[in-house]
């Protein structure tokens, strides 16, 4: 049974302790760690400091290194890599001036050597020396270095792609902190970092498991401080998923509140991002680019949600320089595969169909690479876009429904939608009006429910289109070709206009001739006049 300290009384019953007489290490090492844990950053500082002198000069070398070791992490958490240095510095010289042999506080100060090596992209070379740290977890039994072993450890093994290898070892470090007693500041360590790593592999099903979890120790200390924030993030990212707009938007203005107040705290950007992205989708363009633009300041890269954005403003070309320059600077894997869906899209928009192509090839190898749901699902419903535009329709419908079943079976409505959007178009193009209806009812409905009211506008004028599909078997793109035909544009210049190949358009002509009885763009274009055809905005 897990026993949460009441963060707030333990600080101001120490703190009343400390002014009466002065307090013995150990109660200081309580007392900062009570000051860190409900934001008073600093004080904890000053206070950890006092104890690693009192250590000092009680000659207890150990505990004083461990106190060092904590400041370090803390500062570095915090951004302030200098004092961070400086006191696992100190750490390592007096641990290797009086205890030359092994211990734990040794292993604890291998871990800053093995987060640089991370950090440096040196994956081979962090695994290493967490290995070491979880074999000194296992011979001085010490649960804090093993969790924080098994920790980096996993993430070493992902960073070099051995993502199931690394997932299983993070499973088994959040069992270790939810079943042993470590130190209250670690278990929210572990818990942010083993959620930030399943959400960078995209594992969203592990990653909202873990946040529930987390969510549940935030609300078993109410006066918690850090990790709350990051917990706002996650969870409203997971209200977004599952369609609660509202509460994902509340929630990432708490985050925002709550994690501003401390200077260079790294969750914010993650915050406002979210922020961004969900005034995107209900069209409030304005707050959209505010949130991208604070979520830069703090950081965090706002591609491709700011790509997106001016897609929707209809500023096309700034959408796709924006997108080619993140996607020509990024190597990583897991974070081209949440630029590559953006790409797609933009690039259709942009008329570079093959080069949207190219853009869901390579997101479906990275998809198979990871074999988690949400890719395999976005890298179907990315080739049923472009398959759609390059007029193979089939093909494109198998991949629409392919990624539909990813779509239902994780309850992402708004993905499920717009891949139900595209099958509607779909079934357009094959002149199925009563699926086609179908399709595009049901997603309108679901953005109706949301509050996508830029998807929702162009699926309502979709709909309106719809009911001109059935004349004289005409479908909607037959129409559109008509009306370009009548214009007097020839079928290249058709293709151009439409996004789609010559020879598509040569089969659209085709079809339009024999469904009308004509032989010729003179008797088709008399034929749409006689019979008011194009009387309607297509």
């Amino acid at each position: 049974m897990q026993r949460f300290e009441k963060w707030v009384e333990v600080y101001v019953r120490l703190l009343n302790a400390d002014q009466e007489s002065a307090l013995v290490p150990t109660e200081l090492e309580k007392l900062a760690l009570a000051a860190y844990l409900i934001g008073r950053d600093a004080e904890s500082f000053q206070l950890l400091e006092r104890a690693h002198q009192g250590y000092l000069d009680q000659d207890k070398i150990k505990p004083a290194v461990r106190c060092a070791f904590w400041l370090g992490l803390m500062l570095m958490n915090a951004g302030e890599k200098a004092r961070s240095g400086g006191w696992f510095a100190r750490g390592e010289r007096l641990i290797s001036d009086e205890h030359p042999e092994d211990s734990p506080e040794k292993g604890l100060l291998l871990i800053p050597k093995a987060l640089g090596e991370l950090s440096a992209g040196h994956g081979a070379e962090a695994q290493r020396i967490f290995e070491r740290v979880v074999s000194a977890g296992e011979q001085f039994r010490n649960v804090d270095l093993l969790a924080l072993g098994r920790l980096g450890l996993g993430q070493a093994m992902i960073r070099q792609g051995e993502v199931a290898k690394g997932i299983k070892l993070l499973d088994e470090t959040m069992v270790t902190i939810e079943t042993e007693e470590v130190f209250p500041l670690l278990k929210g360590i572990v818990y942010c970092a083993v959620i930030e790593t399943c959400r960078k592999v995209w594992d969203l099903e592990r990653a909202q498991e873990w946040t529930a979890a987390l969510t549940r120790w935030c609300e078993a200390q109410p006066d918690l401080v850090p990790f709350r924030g990051e917990c706002l993030v996650r969870r409203a990212e997971i209200f977004q998923f599952h369609g609660e707009w509202p509460k994902a938007l509340e929630e990432t203005k708490d985050a925002c509140n709550l994690l501003t107040q401390h200077r260079g705290e790294p969750a914010a950007a993650e915050a406002y991002y979210r922020q961004a992205e969900l005034h995107r989708l209900i069209g409030n363009y304005k707050e959209a680019e505010d949130c991208c633009h604070e979520a830069a300041k703090r950081g965090r890269n706002p591609q491709p949600a700011l790509a997106l954005l001016r897609l929707a403003q209809r500023q096309t070309n700034a959408a796709e320089t924006s997108i080619r320059n993140t996607l020509q600077e990024t190597k990583d894997p897991k974070r081209r595969a949440e630029l590559l869906p953006a790409a797609v899209d933009i690039l259709i928009a942009s008329k570079r169909t093959e080069d949207a192509l190219e853009a869901g090839q390579e997101l479906c190898g990275i998809a198979r690479d990871f074999n988690v749901p949400y890719l395999l699902a976005m890298c179907s419903h990315c080739l049923g876009k472009v398959l759609f535009v390059k007029g193979s329709l089939r093909p494109a419908l198998d991949h629409l429904q392919k990624a539909l079943k990813f779509w239902n079976a994780l309850n992402f409505p708004y993905e499920s939608a717009a891949s139900r959007e595209l099958k509607g178009l779909v079934y357009q193009e094959l002149n199925d009006k009563d699926n086609a209806a179908a399709a595009l009812m049901a997603a309108k409905w679901v953005y109706e429910q949301l509050g996508a009211l830029p998807d929702l506008e162009r699926v309502n004028h979709l709909l309106k289109k719809d009911r001109h599909s059935g004349a004289h078997g005409l479908s909607l793109r037959e129409l559109q070709v008509l009306r370009l035909v009548i214009s007097g544009k020839t079928n290249k210049a058709i293709a151009d206009a439409l996004f789609i190949s010559e020879r598509t358009v040569d089969r659209h002509v085709s079809n339009i001739f024999n469904k009308l009885g004509v032989s010729s763009r003179v008797e088709a274009t008399a034929f749409a006049f006689t019979n008011q055809l194009l009387d309607n905005d297509l």
